[in-house]
């Protein structure tokens, strides 16, 4: 379905521009989102940073989202699975915080000295390389708004039509390529699905002069 990252970048980029849809900001999720965020804010022409989430595993399967928190703490928790394991709060709250320290080293590694960008009244992008469950894509929605985003699109190469309708309720706008009903792996619409290196996904985000003068 598609090349690689960049290709996907590519055809995001211009089904947002057929749909109209402009930003003031692309914010891409590390590390899978950053090439094709680099294709979306070179296509509109604005500036690109980061922004980071991580998944909060249940005690006995740490695969196993029962939430994600955003480096800023803003949290999402699956209360359901949360109740039918009997997780306890304490459990809850320390993996919040370890988890959201954690992206948020990741974050100022990735920016190194650049400050983020102010969200305040903008309109904003939020780009992955594609969603599956949408755990952490969540709640890097709701950071966004959080940080006082007057508008918050997620777009995205490839996602499964429930997960699709379940972001739709965190965002203004949910644009996605493809929405295959036989889903299984993100990885799976891609060629070329090879991991992302820290080191290239800096690169992408030192290529933006524009983000580092804003």
């Amino acid at each position: 379905m598609f090349r690689n990252r960049t290709d996907a970048g590519s055809r995001l980029a211009s089904l947002l521009r057929e749909k109209g849809i402009e930003a003031d900001v692309v914010l891409a999720i590390p590390r899978g989102g950053l090439p094709v965020g680099r294709a979306v804010a070179d296509t509109l022409g604005v500036p690109l940073d980061v922004v980071a989430a991580r998944k909060i595993g249940a005690p006995s399967n740490p695969e196993l989202a029962i939430g994600a928190v955003a480096s800023d703490g803003t949290v999402w928790l699956n209360d359901s699975i949360i109740d039918s394991l009997d997780v306890g709060d304490e459990y809850v709250e320390r993996k919040r915080a370890e988890e959201a320290e954690a992206a948020a080293d990741k974050l100022e590694r990735y920016r190194r000295d650049r400050p983020p960008l102010d969200l305040e009244g903008k309109s904003v992008l939020v780009v992955d390389d594609g969603v599956a469950t949408g755990a952490t894509t969540t709640a890097c929605l709701r950071q966004v708004r959080d940080a006082g985003a007057e508008r918050t699109i997620l777009a995205v190469p490839v996602a499964p039509p429930d997960t699709v309708r379940k972001l739709e309720d965190e965002a203004d706008e949910v644009v996605c390529v493809e929405t295959p009903q036989y889903f299984g792996a993100v990885g799976a619409f891609y060629d070329d699905f090879r991991q992302v290196s820290d080191a290239e996904a800096m690169s992408y985000l030192s290529d933006d002069e524009t983000g580092a003068s804003a």
